[in-house]
């Protein structure tokens, strides 16, 4: 089936901001010279599940208890990269103080090949200069690789990965050779811990609940907004920027949820870690240091 019919066929059965993405998508599938597809399932006729066979770094789901401020948050990731695909997984719980949480970091990974789609991520200020982040990401079993085609139709479970950003930002920067840009949002310590609380909320549903992964309606980027959203009712209009989140930190620029002190093309430069990220590397403050 070409891209050009199978945007027909899915446009008459979704709604108008569905169809937006499939459009884009579509465009972008062309424009690289790929104008066909492999067939998939049939969406609908599937249901989600835990239970299957991860790839090692996505096997163990995180999920989060309650007592009072105290946050414990278990099975946190701190994977030890020797390549992209040869790791370490190792795994440890810690306990968050509400009353400690000091921000909200935005992260933005933009493809190598296709700079109007990213991958986005939230990172939360703990205090004394350490982060915990949260990715929303494809499951992706032994041998599965991700399609954005396959995103389309229910083939993958969505899972949210939290990590050390020694994990999740090395990974990117140095294994996977892409551009990580962090921007630090406007949040209040309380919004920062409202946003960790609903978060949280979300890691123990799906530990209990999995959902199918979705390109248009379920992946990193609307998962973000709709945390914001809940907080704070149509904060960020569903736009264009959403569904290209290539363009998402300039859309949150414009939506004052980043400091704009600075143009915009100001703060993206200061924003750019890779450099530092390396230079850190090994460094027990990583986090730290690739903020100077």
């Amino acid at each position: 089936m070409s891209a050009s019919v199978l945007l027909e066929f899915v446009a008459s059965l979704m709604s108008r901001p569905r169809v937006l993405l499939v459009a884009a998508i579509t465009l972008a599938l062309t424009s690289t010279g790929c104008t066909t597809v492999e067939p998939v399932g049939v969406p609908g006729l599937l249901e989600p599940t835990n239970f299957k066979n991860w790839q090692p770094f996505l096997a163990v789901l995180p999920y989060a208890t309650c007592d009072g401020q105290h946050v414990t948050v278990r099975n946190i990731r701190n994977c030890a990269y020797k390549t992209e695909y040869d790791y370490d997984v190792n795994l440890y719980d810690r306990t968050v103080d509400l009353n400690n949480l000091q921000s909200v970091d935005f992260i933005v990974v933009p493809f190598q090949d296709k700079p109007y789609l990213a991958h986005t991520m939230l990172s939360f200020g703990l205090g004394n200069d350490e982060y915990l982040c949260v990715s929303a990401e494809v499951r992706l079993e032994e041998g599965e690789e991700y399609s954005a085609i396959r995103g389309l139709f229910r083939q993958y479970e969505l899972t949210y990965v939290v990590a050390d950003e020694r994990d999740l930002i090395r990974l990117r920067t140095r294994h996977r050779n892409a551009d990580v840009y962090i921007y630090r949002t406007i949040a209040t310590p309380e919004q920062s811990k409202d946003i960790f609380v609903d978060v949280m909320q979300r890691v123990n549903k799906l530990a209990m609940y999995p959902e199918f992964y979705d390109l248009v309606g379920n992946n990193c980027t609307t998962n973000i907004v709709n945390h914001v959203n809940r907080l704070r009712p149509n904060r960020v209009p569903y736009a264009m920027p959403v569904l290209l989140p290539g363009y998402a930190d300039s859309y949150a620029y414009r939506l004052g949820l980043l400091d704009t002190k600075l143009s915009f093309e100001q703060t993206r430069r200061l924003a750019h870690v890779n450099q530092m990220a390396e230079l850190y590397y090994d460094s027990p403050e990583f986090s730290k240091k690739i903020r100077r």
